[in-house]
């Protein structure tokens, strides 16, 4: 799979700083279907109506628009340590795989990429399985109002073990995604006719996005049963909405009246005829039977019971057919080319940004290079000649007699 090449202009640190920020954008722009992916795979999304445009649309109406933005401020922060860590690991399996004279097959260096990412996956596990459970809460009343108050709030409620649930469907996950960037690597040639040396721009980015949606279309459904876990699932509704729910029964003993969840925009039976609905009852999901949560009272839960990972799977299959193991994958390969696009648009700015503070181009516009100065450099080496040269210069400038 081609990807960036490593150019020895840039610092270790600025190529950190470039791939950072353009991940970051990237996520931002691409948040509302990353959220419409989510709620498919746990199972929030229902109606008539569930693509990526109607579940947008209708969390927009409940929540209000900063709603399709949940859960992206931990993402954005997950991307500095995630790919620190994820670095770090590939020089070691990279070394690891080298030969005796240093060279490392291409197929080694996709399973050494691999490996690098379970690690990084592993290390900062809990931010994603917060994200989920931000993603899926209710805005309005929140169970968790951030990152810390969520990594505590699930820590003294659920024990740390509860902060890795799940974490063992990435592990397997990342068997049918590297086995899909591989079938995508091995047959760019075929699909090209020509060497991989001799890509252009436009067709490096079209491999990317290829290799991208097929690994991720291998490995979803593995993903699909992580988010189900990630949920805090209990298969007992919880005692303060039952609590509640009786209370409002007795003080309304009038006929159950059909409403409307403001959750999953069907109807539903609620005990209140004459007021709104609370925005903690979603009465449909209690009707439908589906796990709920006590720890997340407002958002219901997930919409199959299950016991573990194995059950998860067959739970799915058994309600929903094999198709429900990809529910949300629409949303998820939409924003493949806009994710990748971005990412690479906002890499080469910021990188061109750097190359200008480095000394190698005259702007970071026009991306001239500089007249003089050797591009075999190291930014080091640079500075160094620079600091060299610069006094004979001076010296040259001085008026003589």
């Amino acid at each position: 799979m081609a990807t960036w090449r490593r150019d020895g202009r840039l610092t270790g640190s600025q190529r950190l700083l470039c791939a950072g920020l353009a991940g970051a954008l990237s996520l931002s722009l691409t948040a509302p279907l990353e959220l419409a992916t989510v709620l498919a795979q746990v199972g929030r999304v229902r109606g008539p109506s569930q693509g990526p445009w109607a579940t947008g649309r209708r969390v927009w109406l409940a929540e209000g628009p900063r709603a399709l933005w949940k859960g992206n401020g931990v993402a954005c922060l997950r991307l500095f340590p995630c790919s620190m860590v994820q670095l770090a690991a590939y020089r070691k399996f990279v070394v690891l795989f080298m030969d005796d004279l240093g060279h490392i097959s291409q197929w080694s260096s996709i399973v050494a990429g691999s490996l690098a990412g379970i690690v990084s996956m592993i290390v900062t596990y809990p931010t994603d399985l917060i994200k989920t459970r931000l993603i899926v809460q209710n805005m309005l009343e929140p169970s968790y109002r951030g990152l810390i108050h969520a990594f505590s709030t699930i820590y003294q409620q659920e024990g740390f073990l509860a902060l890795y649930r799940g974490v063992s469907l990435t592990v397997l996950g990342a068997v049918p995604f590297s086995a899909g960037s591989l079938l995508v690597y091995m047959n760019l040639e075929k699909i090209w006719n020509g060497p991989r040396d001799r890509f252009s721009r436009l067709q490096n980015f079209a491999n990317v996005c290829v290799a991208a949606a097929v690994s991720q279309t291998l490995s979803f459904p593995f993903d699909t049963v992580k988010r189900k876990m990630q949920h805090p699932l209990t298969s007992l509704v919880s005692a303060n909405k039952l609590m509640l729910s009786s209370d409002m029964m007795t003080l309304h003993s009038a006929t159950p009246v059909h409403k409307t969840s403001h959750l999953s925009g069907l109807p539903f039976s609620c005990p209140c005829p004459d007021e709104p609905p609370p925005r903690w009852c979603d009465c449909s999901a209690e009707d439908d039977g589906e796990a709920q949560s006590p720890y997340l009272a407002h958002c219901g839960g997930v919409d199959v019971h299950f016991s573990g990972a194995v059950d998860c799977f067959r739970q799915i299959v058994k309600s929903q057919g094999v198709p429900g193991l990809w529910s949300g994958l629409t949303a998820n390969l939409l924003k493949v080319v806009p994710y990748f696009g971005v990412m690479f648009s906002m890499f080469e700015f910021c990188k061109r940004i750097f190359l200008y503070q480095n000394g190698y181009i005259l702007s970071p516009v026009t991306y001239k290079l500089t007249p003089g100065v050797d591009q075999s450099l190291k930014p080091q080496e640079l500075r160094e000649l620079k600091k060299f040269f610069k006094p004979r210069k001076l010296e040259s400038k001085k008026p003589t007699l």
